[in-house]
């Protein structure tokens, strides 16, 4: 080996570690929030604030987005050294949101200029750090240059101090210049934010104190945070109804009934994880409008992944979307890898991963096809009902003939036999998920079921032809015997010959002549 040797870190693992490191471009906002976050717990400890705030300003007209902290700040001697270097954080794996110290740079790919400004409590100073990203952008473009990544850095940086008063404190990142218009989206930005984001459950979302008391009960803290977009309060976009359609022209089709718990421990008895899931109506698929749909996986209640992460456990891929819900990492060793998609792989990860998996392959699994067993039994209890009426009001009405009248009852009749079947069997799943834990949530769903339709099934219908039924052509009193009857035979050819619907306003214009 030559010892002379110098290793030598090229310029574009800078480009790797802003734009080349995610997918999305949204992510520079849970980044710089996850390191206010950090900073926000730090001022707590220390007495600075109560509760601490973060406050987002996007302004699309001057290109411009600021992410502001009033937390601890950093100390003058210590500005270089944090927001200079790269992956060099001081902060501590499984305790720390962050703790790699590339995070603070991924703003240097959607904008002109990345400026850093803070101040520490009893200094009289701000210190001012810039990153000119278009310079940056220039020197790592420029292919006939090799320099080094530390060079690069040192080119494009500079560090100014001005005064302030003494007993300020804040962390402050702006984005002079931006980019990349959906950043300065402020509507999907909030919506985004509203899955991510650190931040409360909105108390319009009628189950939260439900998932508070939960909380409480097992012990555990979930990290919270007043954070502002454009001095409006975000909340968790979690709510109470579901819906169908898209964007605006969204209709509500129905609501969560109930939120149910799960958890679970390591092998030494630690909390590895801890969730909740909404129950609604019928248990079925949720749309895209829905854009809080799906398990969502949290540490240190900042989202990982977004809302497909988990699909990959699901015994069907379909159930992930049946739900509205979070599985919170509780572990000190569920790390979050530098994408923040996923967790790392460790041993405690490995062992989330399979008892989560068991979790979505047993009790997901079996609530999902069981709820697809009420529904249809419901469903076909309904379409009795419903075909009953039908045949009562057809009664009242007269049919067309004999032939009709026969094939109405025989349709009635086999639906009434499919009806009882139906009816029994969601008897017995009563039975069962009054005595299964896992199907316990079926109970709400078929309550609810009960509570918006007749779940019954008419045991007295009249299933043998009537010796005078009544014919529709009865009623037009305009027309001999003779006459009605040969416009009854019209009717039964317009019927046997045309579709249903076309037969019948045919039927309805030649009785409104002869009425």
């Amino acid at each position: 080996m030559d010892n002379n040797f110098k290793t030598i870190i090229g310029k574009d693992v800078i480009e790797s570690l802003t734009i080349g490191m995610y997918d999305d471009s949204r992510f520079i906002y849970r980044e710089y929030i996850q390191n206010a976050a950090d900073q926000i717990d730090k001022a707590r400890q220390q007495g600075l604030v109560e509760e601490g705030e973060i406050h987002i300003v996007i302004d699309a007209d001057k290109n411009l987005i600021s992410i502001e902290d009033d937390a601890t700040g950093i100390e003058e001697k210590k500005v270089v050294e944090i927001l200079k270097n790269i992956a060099q954080s001081t902060k501590k794996r499984g305790i720390d949101k962050g703790f790699r110290g590339i995070g603070r740079l991924g703003g240097l790919g959607y904008c002109e200029k990345l400026i850093f400004e803070t101040s520490y409590k009893g200094e009289a100073v701000k210190s001012i750090m810039t990153w000119d990203a278009l310079k940056l952008k220039t020197i790592i473009n420029n292919r006939d240059q090799k320099e080094e990544a530390s060079e690069v850095i040192d080119a494009v940086t500079k560090l100014e101090i001005k005064k302030e008063d003494v007993d300020n404190h804040y962390f402050k990142v702006s984005l002079i210049g931006v980019t990349n218009k959906d950043l300065l989206d402020v509507k999907e930005i909030r919506t985004y934010l509203s899955m991510v984001a650190p931040v409360p459950f909105n108390k319009s979302f009628i189950y939260a104190k439900k998932i508070y008391d939960e909380l409480e009960k097992e012990e555990i803290i979930i990290d919270e945070y007043k954070i502002f977009v454009n001095t409006e309060q975000l909340f968790k976009g979690y709510n109470s109804y579901i819906y169908e359609g898209e964007g605006t022209n969204k209709k509500k089709i129905g609501e969560v009934i109930d939120v149910l718990f799960f958890k679970e421990l390591d092998n030494d008895k630690n909390k590895l994880f801890w969730g909740w899931y909404g129950i609604t109506e019928k248990n079925q698929s949720l749309n895209q409008v829905n854009y809080a749909r799906g398990f969502r996986l949290r540490k240190a209640n900042i989202q990982i992944g977004n809302e497909d992460t988990l699909t990959k456990l699901h015994r069907d891929k379909r159930f992930q979307f049946y739900f509205f819900g979070e599985v919170y990492g509780l572990h000190q060793d569920l790390i979050p890898n530098a994408r923040r998609d996923y967790f790392s792989e460790t041993d405690t990860f490995y062992d989330f991963e399979n008892k989560l998996k068991s979790f979505f392959h047993t009790t997901i699994h079996k609530l999902c096809y069981t709820a697809s067993d009420v529904n249809s039994a419901v469903k076909t209890i309904n379409n009795y009902n419903q075909s009953l009426e039908e045949f009562e009001k057809k009664k009242e009405e007269g049919f067309v003939d004999k032939t009709e009248q026969k094939s109405f009852l025989e349709t009635l009749e086999k639906k009434k036999e499919e009806a009882v079947k139906a009816k029994n069997k969601l008897e017995s799943i009563k039975v069962k998920s009054a005595e299964s834990d896992t199907l316990a949530p079926i109970a709400k769903i078929i309550e609810r079921a009960t509570s918006n339709h007749t779940l019954t099934v008419n045991n007295n219908v009249e299933t043998e032809i009537a010796e005078k039924p009544v014919f529709r052509t009865d009623k037009l009193s305009r027309l001999n015997k003779q006459e009605r009857k040969f416009l009854g035979n019209i009717f039964t050819t317009i019927r046997n010959v045309l579709p249903k619907e076309t037969a019948e306003l045919l039927i309805l214009k030649i009785e409104e002549e002869y009425k």
